[in-house]
């Protein structure tokens, strides 16, 4: 798994990879982000509809993008890359996986044909308030997102963030054993604390995605679902009230730094340490 790494405002680029036995990749990191031992707890926060507001700046164009893509790859009718694309999403939590594993479909070519977005720079808008608190949380920050990395430094970018940031973990890096295992797959979690060198319980998922949720507190990450941007309708839909996996539901990153629950002492001994 590779750690993209934001350093002074700038984006370092890809961290050179060396290899590791066992089928995830080792990073060598310019800022190491083994955090253990200690008590700070390591921020997971998502990209859209968490840092920003990703329903108005990018994501019509992408599901368009999408749309597009498929029609024009697949040879397939608007109707029928419509119902695909919400199939492979139900299935496997990511359309690309579905057009990888049944289409041989590239990642790589599909993540840069739907995510051009010309003018997006334009459009993201987040809050300073959300932004003024995450500089001011205890621990390390990282970007989680199943976003492609340009894409996320572009977002980041535009909203003058990026320099709050230790590390971008974007799609690309969320490779095992060859196979790409985006959220919610439980094991890139499993894989990310311990690339960390931290116990899962180190570390706090801020998101807007229940299903990714989910997975993250099955591996005893702490989970907080931001409501910030979800419309009224959509998070009815998510779930008409907090399921028992959330640990907290925030509306305002502002009051991250109430949030319950947050790791109080280091485990003795971490189960990744070799």
């Amino acid at each position: 798994m590779n750690l993209s790494l934001l350093a002074k405002g700038r984006a370092t680029g890809p961290a050179r990879l060396a290899g590791h036995p066992g089928g995830l990749a080792k990073p060598v990191l310019r800022c190491p982000l083994d955090c253990a031992p200690g008590l700070k707890p390591i921020w997971l926060f998502d990209l859209d509809d968490t840092l920003h507001d990703a329903a108005n700046a990018s994501m019509p164009g992408i599901h368009v993008a999408m749309g597009e893509y498929m029609q024009r790859e697949l040879r397939l009718s608007a109707e029928q890359a419509q119902a695909l694309r919400r199939r492979y999403w139900q299935r496997y939590g990511a359309t690309l996986l579905g057009l990888v594993r049944h289409h041989g479909v590239k990642a790589a070519h599909f993540l840069h044909d739907t995510h051009r977005l010309p003018g997006l720079e334009a459009r993201v808008s987040g809050h300073r308030h959300d932004f003024a608190a995450i500089r001011r949380l205890p621990g390390r920050k990282l970007v989680l997102t199943n976003a492609p990395r340009a894409y996320a430094l572009r977002v980041l970018g535009a909203l003058r963030i990026e320099h709050l940031f230790d590390a971008v973990i974007s799609i690309e890096d969320m490779v095992m054993f060859g196979q790409l295992r985006p959220k919610p797959d439980a094991r890139m979690f499993r894989g990310l604390a311990a690339r960390l060198r931290v116990h899962p319980g180190r570390c706090v998922l801020v998101e807007d995605t229940l299903a990714h949720q989910k997975a993250a507190r099955g591996v005893g990450i702490t989970t907080v679902w931001c409501r910030r941007y979800l419309r009224s309708t959509r998070a009815r839909a998510q779930a008409p009230r907090r399921p028992a996996y959330v640990d907290q539901v925030v509306r305002r990153l502002q009051t991250l730094a109430r949030v319950r629950g947050l790791p109080r002492r280091s485990p003795t001994r971490s189960p990744f340490r070799r």
